[in-house]
């Protein structure tokens, strides 16, 4: 269990301004906290994998698919001012500085 001094302790470490009020509840609940941390800690995990993440991750970028048929874009390159072949020339957005 958490004493009042340890409580305005662990409040000035967190930088927490806490009235006389304010302790008490405060010392209950970090022993509540770690009456719980001591809980989980009798938890047999020895077959339990380890995660990475707390829940499922997958890969959720979409498919590399062309979003305009080919003559759609045929069109477009055409229209463009600037271009070299298939490459359009656009204005340049950073300044080359020396390296």
């Amino acid at each position: 269990m958490f004493t009042t001094e340890d409580v305005k302790k662990i409040a000035k470490l967190s930088r927490l301004h806490l009235s006389d009020e304010e302790i008490e509840p405060y010392r209950e609940q970090l022993g509540s906290i770690l009456a719980y941390v001591d809980q989980l800690q009798e938890v047999d995990t020895t077959n339990v994998p380890e995660l990475q993440h707390a829940v499922a991750v997958e890969n959720i970028f979409r498919s590399d698919e062309p979003v305009c048929d080919e003559d759609e874009r045929r069109r477009a390159i055409d229209l463009f001012t600037s271009k070299k072949g298939d490459l359009l020339e656009v204005q340049a957005v950073f300044e080359e500085k020396g390296i």
